[in-house]
């Protein structure tokens, strides 16, 4: 009996469940609850993407400006010799070279810092900065402005051509950039896509093409079209190369050809190499007509003062400096902005 019970108490629960389901199908579609009504207004006010603009120098510039915590410590009046030997070693760590380092270490012990040791060296730093800095844009009437980058490969070249190619088409400019860095496996294929991200054309060729030709044609197109200005990847192979070497003259010689002409040759230089970058330069100045250094990597290094070493030994201003990663990150360089993030309060 008990069995019997059981097996009666589960076929009254299986029919109960299929009428509850049979009742929740037959339920009407009409019977489910309306939606809450979406607001008039999701947002009251749109809030603008954000741009990064030109960065502070002094939040960018951090691992520099450590490097000189020591010297803006130093009060004023004369110094006495561990005062000195400590303005020297500062000076030394920030590879702004020996030859400036000796002459504010000799300045200093002559005639002391009445206002401050901190401000003395701002005053004998920004001393060196007298050249003219700013880019040339504009080329002869009817021909097209060129800018030409060269530099060894790692140094930041292809992205700053990106970081200049923004730079411009933010002012309302048009830009064509040429791939003439064809020896490096995929140095075309990034250039394209910097150029596709900035909004910029560009001429390239096959791998191992001469890059002349490239340039050559890049300049064609250009002026074809009423382009505003070419800026021109070069290779980036070892600078004691004399291939190399006679390649970038080859390429300049191209350029500068009508209907172009070149207004700008930058040579890119990592900061983070300090005395090493000034080695570099001075095997590309001769081939490559330098006319602007672009220092790469500032921001990541406490070797900032390598930027006086290299106007003061190579006679060549440094125009635009790398603070960042980010597209806008390259900007130019405003030598007392420069100084004052290292030296000041």
């Amino acid at each position: 009996m008990t069995v019997l019970y059981v097996v009666l108490a589960l076929v009254v629960v299986a029919v109960v469940a299929l009428a509850l389901t049979r009742a929740r199908r037959r339920r009407p579609v009409g019977a489910v609850a309306p939606a809450a009504p979406l607001p008039e207004v999701l947002v009251a006010e749109a809030t603008a993407i954000p741009t990064l603009g030109a960065p502070g120098l002094t939040e960018r510039l951090s691992a520099s400006r450590g490097v000189f915590e020591r010297v803006r410590g130093l009060g004023s009046g004369r110094l006495d010799e561990d005062q000195l030997a400590l303005v020297e070693e500062v000076l030394v760590r920030s590879d702004v070279g020996l030859a400036t380092t000796g002459e504010v270490v000799t300045r200093l012990r002559a005639d002391g810092a009445p206002e401050g040791v901190a401000l003395a060296v701002r005053d004998m730093l920004l001393a060196g900065f007298d050249t003219e800095r700013a880019p040339r844009e504009a080329a002869e009437p009817g021909r097209v402005p060129v800018w030409l980058v060269v530099g060894v490969n790692g140094v930041g070249k292809t992205t700053s051509i990106a970081k200049l190619a923004q730079r411009f088409v933010d002012e309302g400019k048009s830009v064509l950039l040429a791939a003439g860095d064809t020896f490096r496996a995929a140095a075309a294929d990034q250039l394209e896509a910097w150029a596709t991200r900035t909004g910029s054309e560009i001429v390239r060729a096959a791998e191992g093409a001469d890059p002349g030709s490239v340039v050559h044609d890049a300049i064609g197109r250009a002026r074809a079209r009423g382009v505003d200005i070419v800026l021109a990847d070069t290779a980036g192979r070892r600078p004691n190369s004399a291939n190399l070497l006679d390649e970038l003259a080859k390429v300049r010689r191209v350029a500068d050809r009508e209907p172009g002409q070149v207004v700008e040759t930058l040579l890119v230089l990592d900061a983070t190499t300090g005395q090493n970058a000034l080695s570099q330069a001075r095997e590309f100045l001769a081939a490559a007509a330098v006319t602007g250094i672009v220092l790469t990597k500032l921001d990541g290094t406490a070797r900032g003062g390598v930027v006086v070493a290299i106007e003061r030994e190579l006679a060549i201003p440094v125009k635009f400096v790398g603070v960042g990663e980010g597209v806008h990150d390259l900007v130019p360089f405003d030598p007392e902005a420069f100084v004052d993030s290292l030296l000041g309060a």
